[in-house]
């Protein structure tokens, strides 16, 4: 998942980067209002972590600017201001959840991942996929009691997909999701499709994978009675 950590305090920045980057998410740093709200209104992030005592922004904004343009996306608050009213207004807004500094990389992780659950409605580690099932935790995708072979990038657009079922999902939205930003030069459209034709084959040497949809012009799409 796509994830931009919007903290002036650099040093704290890289360190939850690197943390969540071994932890297999796509992380932007922005160290300034100004640079979040711009990052924001061209990319489509899944988290944003956000310092409300930005020197040059209010926080509070940001929130209401981010889902003006992306309903979607999740905030989780991390800031050293401790005051309840600034809680309760960053909640009101859309906000997930708030965590207070210091912290532990390893609690803002578990955060993370509990906003992820309410958000996709996860109940169990474990997803079924037709005749597969995918382990989130272990990060697996089984056949019975044999592990399918697919590269990480291919698990995690995998799991894209699982976690908004049903949802038809553009090709440009799975690459920004999964590799960044898709102005970037490297981009091609292609890309998804190529990486959609392959994990469909490891797939369908195990069994058939008819929940796995294309739609055509548009991209793709895992069905509800996979």
């Amino acid at each position: 998942m796509n994830v931009l950590i919007v903290e002036d305090e650099k040093n704290l920045a890289g360190e939850i980067a690197l943390f969540l980057k071994k932890e297999n998410f796509l992380c932007e740093m922005a160290h300034t209002g100004r640079e979040a709200s711009e990052k924001i209104a061209v990319n489509l992030y899944d988290f944003v972590l956000l310092d409300l005592g930005l020197p040059d922004y209010n926080g509070l904004d940001l929130i209401r600017e981010a889902k003006e343009i992306n309903s979607d996306v999740s905030f989780i608050i991390i800031t050293a201001r401790g005051a309840v009213e600034d809680r309760i207004k960053g909640l009101d807004l859309g906000a997930d959840d708030y965590l207070p500094k210091p912290f532990a990389l390893a609690e803002l992780h578990a955060r993370i991942m509990a906003v992820a659950r309410r958000k996709f409605r996860i109940q169990s580690p474990d997803i079924g996929l037709g005749e597969f099932i995918m382990n989130t935790s272990a990060r697996k995708l089984m056949h019975g009691e044999n592990e399918v072979e697919i590269t990480k990038k291919e698990f995690d657009l995998l799991y894209y997909l699982v976690i908004n079922r049903n949802k038809v999902l553009a090709r440009h939205q799975l690459y920004e999701h999964i590799w960044g930003n898709t102005l970037d030069d490297q981009y091609d459209s292609n890309f998804i499709d190529v990486h959609i034709k392959n994990i469909r084959k490891k797939l369908n040497n195990h069994a058939p994978t008819p929940w796995l949809e294309t739609v055509r012009g548009v991209g793709y799409r895992i069905t509800a009675d996979s």
